[in-house]
């Protein structure tokens, strides 16, 4: 039985993806490091700062000092907080999507972005008070495809179970998410994974249980019936 919904944020809930590359871009530029708009959407998507700032150092045969990595992931975090304070985006349907979901389910994030990041855009959306929890890149040792995000997620809501409630399961979880790693991570943690092709095609999401151009498109009613036979 479907019980809970678990977001990725960036390339689902916040339309600001292109915005994350050109950050990379200009950082990785200044070390003399081309990142091309392909290889970042085929091989870092889903890549938390940390993770896409080390890998692609070593990827160039560069020393991956921690100062160095945690000085990249800190200047691009504060030329992106100055960025989507002015241009603030959300993909279409997924307020109501959102609003629907909270009425019925339980709703966490569990994303490779950073707190304030994800706590100013759904403050500045009015989404905010629909999620129980929210796990950010501040309370994981590893990235996707690991599974540690979701399952953070899924034992912070399960810290947050009211007296008379079940403790969740992860086969009682839907995840929604945008990358391959992302549909990995899911189904290793046990989850089931509703994927929006918001950043990849959607032939490119064939692993996850169901795949959809748009939240606009998707009846969750629709939908549990198909990935929970009924529930």
């Amino acid at each position: 039985m479907l019980r809970a919904i678990i977001f990725d944020f960036d390339g689902v809930v916040s339309d600001n993806e292109p915005v994350h590359l050109a950050m990379f871009q200009r950082l990785l530029g200044e070390l003399g490091i081309f990142l091309s708009k392909e290889e970042y959407y085929s091989t870092y998507l889903g890549y938390d700062d940390k993770g896409c700032f080390a890998a692609i150092l070593a990827a160039h045969g560069r020393t991956v000092g921690q100062p160095t990595v945690a000085d990249l992931v800190a200047r691009k975090a504060r030329a992106y907080q100055d960025y989507i304070r002015q241009h603030l985006v959300i993909f279409p349907g997924v307020g109501e999507f959102v609003r629907e979901a909270a009425c019925k389910y339980r709703l966490a994030i569990a994303s490779g972005a950073l707190r304030h990041e994800i706590e100013f855009v759904l403050e500045q959306v009015g989404m905010r008070k629909e999620f129980e929890h929210i796990t950010s890149s501040e309370d994981t040792q590893r990235g996707k495809p690991d599974p540690e995000g979701f399952l953070h997620a899924l034992a912070g809501l399960n810290r947050l179970t009211q007296p008379g409630q079940s403790q969740l399961r992860p086969g009682e979880c839907l995840v929604i998410e945008d990358s391959l790693p992302g549909i990995q991570a899911a189904h290793a943690a046990g989850m089931e994974v509703l994927a929006v092709a918001n950043t990849h095609a959607m032939e490119d999401l064939h692993e996850a249980d169901a795949v959809t151009r748009s939240l606009e498109d998707v009846t969750l009613s629709e939908l549990a019936t198909r990935l929970w036979c009924g529930a």
